[in-house]
């Protein structure tokens, strides 16, 4: 099944890279947004996903969280 994929991270963020990764490893592709390249606040970024930390990760326009987040995702098989 293809998803459509978006990360909004920093360049710094463990758990970016650690959702990256284990997206990687499966062979899924996403769009990665960096949101200090692009100036975004934290409020910005709650503006469009609901929350503030990174990363914040949304499938199929479904806002899904984070890496803990999406590792429940692919521990339950449902990634």
């Amino acid at each position: 099944m293809e998803y459509s994929i978006t990360i909004y991270s920093t360049s710094w963020c463990q758990p970016c890279k650690s959702a990256k990764r284990l997206l990687d490893s499966k062979g899924m592709k996403y769009h990665d947004v960096d949101i200090e390249e692009k100036g975004w606040s934290r409020d910005d970024l709650f503006d469009l996903t609901g929350g503030r930390t990174v990363p914040q990760i949304i499938i199929d326009e479904q806002p899904i969280g984070g890496y803990d987040d999406l590792l429940k995702l692919d521990q339950e098989g449902k990634l």
